[in-house]
């Protein structure tokens, strides 16, 4: 058995899940508040190492997640109700395992009880981003990674 107690991420979907319990889905890897960029003919999604001007880049954590939407349009909002829109998230987005039925990773901290085995896994950007403020969308092209799972 894993670190909690209440295993709720195996025991509901995604829909039954209460707020508090999605929320908490999230394993901090920041890889969704990198800037992507999408291939018109193929449809393929490419990451860059550039993270959205709110993400702290030390901690791959948003530094004004409750005001986001507002403070950064573009944004997107995760939700229960629109997660089969979201095929662009990283496979191993915590999101995305559970959606699909392959549960949580080793390094999750709902598993492990340590929020900071995601980067210790490799998994986060901590560190390995940098702002895409003053770099012109043009340019996202050479900066995109492939690092990104």
């Amino acid at each position: 058995m894993g670190y909690m107690m209440n295993e709720f991420w195996k025991e509901k979907s995604l829909k039954e899940m209460t707020h508090e319990e999605w929320e908490s889905l999230c394993d901090g890897c920041g890889k969704c508040c990198l800037q992507k960029l999408q291939d018109e003919e193929t449809g393929q999604i490419y990451y860059t190492q550039l993270s959205c001007h709110l993400m702290d880049n030390d901690t791959a954590r948003c530094t004004d997640y409750q005001n986001r939407l507002v403070r950064v349009p573009s944004c997107i909002k995760l939700t229960r109700e629109r997660i089969t829109e979201f095929e662009w998230l990283p496979f191993s987005c915590a999101y995305r395992r559970v959606y699909e039925g392959r549960g949580l990773a080793d390094w999750h901290y709902l598993v492990c009880g340590d929020r900071n085995a995601v980067h210790r896994a490799g998994v986060s950007v901590a560190g390995r981003v940098i702002h895409n403020e003053g770099v012109l969308e043009e340019d996202w092209e050479e900066h995109i990674i492939h690092w990104v799972s």
